[in-house]
């Protein structure tokens, strides 16, 4: 039988690299994203929903009324480039519902469904979960917080045989990436920021989408991960093993 995979994000580009990867493994994808889009030929089913609503994502559920569902991916992510005292409550009160409510809506109402199938859950997290820089205080505590609902979701939802884990991507070649360099100055500009990343990344590289997607199949397809849970498994090419006092 197809195995059928939600993802929220859909439209970014980690999440629309991760539904290809999932659709080229022969998984039935419903993508949820923000935007009103004319095509969608990425998913098999596309929704609307502004997740920085609170209940947007346990609406999504209601309306899709799902016969299967074996994984859901909660990638959708809200990043305010501010430092931490002029964030304003506003902006908070967004990356948090962006980043980690409808994430614990997901797993609420996704739980009767993965339990079914012995499914999963992957949150992509941050690495900045672990290890953060200035400017971005929101979306790390956001992010942080992300792994600590992965830990209790995988401990709670263990018995029923749902695995959940989060992949904790670093750097990212995405439009967020690239937004948020520039929070520091760089005499070359946000460009200047980006080769700069890559040179003390110790894989010399900045990963596409496309290379962070086979860690997100691997983590929700219980064929390939069935002993795996409550984990946060950082992908960044090396960049946190480093000393920042180097």
């Amino acid at each position: 039988m197809t195995r059928t995979a939600l993802i929220t994000g859909v439209t970014g580009g980690i999440g629309r690299a991760v539904a290809e990867r999932f659709r080229s493994a022969d998984w039935f994808v419903i993508g949820v994203g923000r935007q009103e889009l004319e095509t969608v030929d990425f998913v098999d089913r596309y929704e609307v929903a502004d997740l920085g609503r609170p209940g947007a994502m346990s609406g999504v559920f209601e309306r899709l009324d799902l016969d299967r569902l074996d994984a859901v991916v909660n990638n959708a992510a809200l990043q305010v480039n501010k430092a931490l005292v002029d964030t304003t409550d506003d902006e908070w009160e967004s990356v948090m519902n962006v980043n980690l409510r409808a994430a614990f809506e997901a797993v609420r109402a996704a739980r009767p469904a993965l339990a079914a199938t012995r499914g999963s859950v992957v949150n992509i997290g941050s690495v900045h979960a672990v290890a953060t820089s200035i400017n971005v205080a929101a979306y790390a505590i956001s992010k942080a917080a992300l792994s600590g609902l992965t830990r209790s979701a995988a401990l709670e939802l263990g018995p029923e045989g749902i695995r959940v884990n989060a992949v904790l991507p670093g750097a990212v070649d995405t439009t967020m990436l690239r937004e948020g360099l520039s929070r520091r100055p760089h005499p070359d500009g946000p460009e200047g920021n980006f080769l700069a990343l890559a040179d003390r990344t110790p894989l010399g590289m900045i990963a596409g989408p496309e290379q962070i997607a086979p860690t997100v199949l691997h983590l929700a397809d219980g064929d390939q991960s069935p002993y795996t849970t409550g984990q946060c498994l950082v992908v960044d090419g090396g960049a946190s093993l480093r000393l920042g006092t180097e």
